[in-house]
């Protein structure tokens, strides 16, 4: 791997070598840990970007003809990197990571080499290629606890404000938001076990059985027929007519089980209830998760204020709140985390704007 040829490096060439020095050091340290928190095919992967980055902090070596005395520190964001990755391990390590591959500094770098600007590039959807296996795990979870959170901060904020602005108490502001808080969690929850209590149901009454399977010995029209049971479940007509003859033969020999295995074609109904999940589950952790965000409108009534100040401290509190968790959308979406969270913040504001509003023109004083 050599360097173009260039003119004779300065001071500041050989300063900025050593950042890259650090920075391609710090980045192999991230990946080295994330393999050491995995197994299989992702170890490997993520092993070989070890290696990547340190062939390229190599190259910075060579050219400053061997370790400086004193390098400078990695950036904030590869020494958070680093520290998650040591910790965590998370997929939200893998989503910053990838923010960080795509802005290489090596393609207007005339010390880089053509191979490393090319790295680079393979290095971002690498990294994007594993964070989306992480974001295809988490997103069901994920989307559950941040939609469920945020409902639970917006609808209640709206609603404290929106009572709090008619002039009555404090104490019926605070009354108001415990029995929003109450009725959204249970309306959630009782959503969500219906919910996957019906799909759960409607999964049950799609699978697959045996009872054809187990009548072929008896059929009169031999495996033809059973070979429809297979066509309308998906299989190509010749593959069905196959497995329809090896079951006839089977059965009529008398074998109670073929080895030709399960009869089920695409979906496992198992594994489509695993995915589906237990609806007591889905129905506790939603109830959980819109009075966690709820909860947190309420609580400067709740520690005996009142008035413009329990309001301000209420908006400051669901602000930090809407913020952080439109911060983790943007960042596990690959997106920008300040635009998410400042769009996050806009919208749960604008809904409790609005009831604000409408408080103060239907208000008591109005009456």
């Amino acid at each position: 791997m050599t360097a173009p040829a260039a003119a004779e490096p300065t001071a500041a060439d050989r300063r900025r070598w050593a950042r890259y020095l650090v920075e391609e050091r710090a980045e192999g340290s991230v990946y080295q840990k994330l393999a050491n928190r995995r197994t299989g095919e992702e170890r490997e992967i993520l092993l070989s970007l070890a290696d990547a980055e340190r062939r390229h902090e190599q190259h910075w070596l060579d050219l400053l003809g061997a370790e400086p005395a004193r390098l400078p520190s990695a950036g904030i964001r590869s020494r958070l990197l680093g520290w998650m990755a040591g910790r965590f391990g998370s997929i939200f390590v893998l989503a910053l990571a990838q923010s960080a591959e795509a802005r290489s500094p090596y393609d207007a770098e005339q010390y880089a080499t053509p191979a490393m600007r090319a790295d680079e590039k393979v290095h971002y959807e690498v990294v994007r290629g594993l964070a989306a296996r992480g974001r295809r795990r988490l997103s069901g979870s994920f989307r559950a606890a941040v939609f469920g959170a945020n409902d639970g901060l917006v609808s209640n904020l709206a609603l404290v404000l929106g009572i709090g602005a008619t002039g009555v108490s404090s104490g019926f502001v605070l009354f108001s938001g415990i029995a929003g808080l109450l009725a959204g969690a249970l309306s959630m929850g009782a959503g969500e076990f219906v919910s996957v209590r019906s799909q759960r149901e409607l999964l049950a009454a799609t699978e697959a059985n045996e009872d054809a399977a187990a009548s072929a010995a008896d059929l009169d029209i031999d495996e033809n027929e059973l070979a429809l049971v297979y066509r309308a479940r998906g299989i190509d007509p010749t593959e069905a007519l196959e497995r329809a003859r090896r079951i006839v033969a089977a059965a009529r020999a008398g074998v109670e089980k073929t080895v030709t295995g399960p009869v089920h074609i695409h979906a496992h109904a198992g594994d489509d209830h695993e995915i589906v999940g237990s609806d007591w589950t889905a129905a506790i952790s939603s109830f959980l998760l819109f009075a966690s965000g709820a909860i947190v409108p309420v609580l400067p009534w709740i520690f005996g204020l009142d008035g413009a100040t329990a309001v301000v401290v209420a908006l400051v509190l669901v602000g930090i709140a809407l913020l952080s968790t439109g911060a983790m959308v943007g960042i596990l979406s690959g997106g920008p985390p300040l635009r998410r969270a400042l769009r996050q913040l806009a919208i749960g504001f604008g809904a409790a704007a609005i009831t604000y509003v409408l408080g103060l023109v239907f208000g008591v004083g109005a009456v």
